[in-house]
């Protein structure tokens, strides 16, 4: 529409920021900083280069939302907390902000998130929780970390989102929203200028609307050159569905949407395999003493809890000072067992194209239910648990609305190969047309 002359990027724009200024909205829970007038002049900005010939690429003037995990010269990067409200400004963009930039997509504002990335849930006590699409006059949780960046974008505060995941933070608020969430092979983003959580485990993705425009960011966050979206052919597709693990505490209308899912795709020539994968189970057995989350996150967070501990959201801290538990021996194991497992996983799944599992087993939970610590910790191990195992796998993972409208919201991930993200993308692409017939 922006290259036929049938919308403009201040239109784009000026339609964004009025729904972050909504004041029926959740602009003022999704947001922690808005740039409206930046955005407004770069919007501007865009149309000129446009009608001259000199956009700088097919994506200028597309508002985007940043979370507040990426540095952005200039600001502070608190990550959702308020222990960095203080931190020098950065000097320079992370590497992904640089590169959506230089492409002329237009930042709105920093999303909120939940503090320093460290939940699946998403509520922040210090900026407030933006509610989710479905039900929202009862009030329940986006998924996390990245919450704010999926709210953003369903809603229509920005077009689409970058966001993090470490272990689901951009496919569980993406399923929670009813968007799309992509994982990308973390060796591919570069993560500089990016505040950590595990750097073993993190990786930056785009939240958006659908598969196709998460697979043009991508491209864009790893620096590669733009590559046309090839659907597979769902009569060749083999895939492979877990039978552990991944359905324990499945909520009944996730099990019903999951089961429809694949018996729409088993009837479009899908070749559907259930397998046990015992590889799942000693994920978790494997981390008995500690994650991978735990230790990395209390390694940088260390110095910064001795001299404001008080000032942490009293949930995060608590899941970050665990990990100073770990004995090194533990840590190296934890290493040497990831090792062993994705070598064992990678055999099994050689015979298939994706794994298909519920992105979560449950649907979004309602926010004051989670008051209780309790029935918090157990609903954000439940949304962690599937997600989770793609990051310590070192796959490629996505996101995709499986749910009808009026039904709740249930995303269907797929796992791609370490490294086989183009042609994850070309799988999830032919699902997703698929799941919308």
């Amino acid at each position: 529409d922006l290259a036929n002359g049938r919308y403009t990027a201040r239109a784009l724009v000026e339609a964004c920021l009025a729904r972050i200024g909504d004041p029926a909205g959740e602009g003022k829970r999704t947001f922690i900083r808005t740039y409206a007038e930046q955005a407004r002049s770069s919007a501007d900005a865009m149309d000129l280069l446009r009608r001259a010939g000199r956009a700088p690429s097919p994506y200028a003037g597309i508002p985007v939302s940043l979370k507040d995990l990426l540095n952005v010269r200039g600001e502070v990067t608190a990550a959702g907390s308020a222990v960095l409200s203080d931190a020098a400004p950065a000097d320079a963009h992370a590497p992904v902000v640089q590169r959506v930039l230089a492409a002329g997509f237009v930042p709105v504002g920093r999303t909120n998130m939940t503090e320093f990335a460290f939940s699946g849930i998403g509520i922040n006590p210090h900026h407030g929780t933006p509610k989710a699409p479905w039900d929202r006059a009862t009030g329940r949780v986006p998924g996390g970390s990245s919450s704010g960046a999926a709210v953003s974008v369903a809603d229509g505060m920005a077009l689409a989102a970058l966001g993090t995941d470490t272990g689901g933070s951009c496919r569980i608020p993406a399923a929670f929203c009813g968007i799309v969430g992509y994982k990308p092979t973390a060796r591919r983003v570069p993560l500089a200028g990016c505040i950590p959580l595990s750097p073993s485990l993190d990786s930056i993705g785009p939240l958006a609307n659908s598969v196709a425009c998460c697979a043009a960011i991508d491209a864009i966050l790893a620096g590669e050159a733009p590559r046309a979206l090839q659907p597979m052919d769902l009569r060749a597709m083999r895939l492979a569905v877990p039978g552990s693990v991944v359905m324990d505490g499945i909520d009944p209308a996730v099990a019903e949407v999951f089961g429809r899912a694949l018996n729409r795709l088993a009837s479009q020539g899908v070749r559907v395999t259930h397998l046990p994968f015992p590889q799942f189970q000693q994920v978790a057995a494997a981390a008995t003493a500690g994650t991978l989350a735990g230790a990395e996150a209390f390694a940088w967070h260390r110095s910064l809890l001795a001299r404001g501990a008080a000032k942490y959201d009293p949930r995060v801290r608590v899941r970050i000072e665990r990990g100073g538990t770990m004995l090194a021996a533990d840590l190296v194991a934890l290493h040497a067992a990831r090792v062993r497992i994705s070598a064992s996983m990678d055999e099994a799944t050689a015979p298939f194209d994706a794994v298909a599992m519920p992105t979560t087993p449950i649907v979004p939970p309602t926010i004051s239910s989670l008051d209780d610590d309790e029935a918090f910790n157990a609903a954000n191990n439940l949304v962690l648990r599937n997600p989770a195992l793609a990051n310590f796998l070192d796959r490629c993972s996505i996101s995709l609305p499986a749910h009808r409208p009026g039904e709740p919201p249930v995303g269907f991930m797929l796992v791609g190969e370490t490294g086989g993200d183009t042609r994850l993308f070309g799988i999830a692409a032919a699902v997703e047309a698929a799941l919308k017939e």
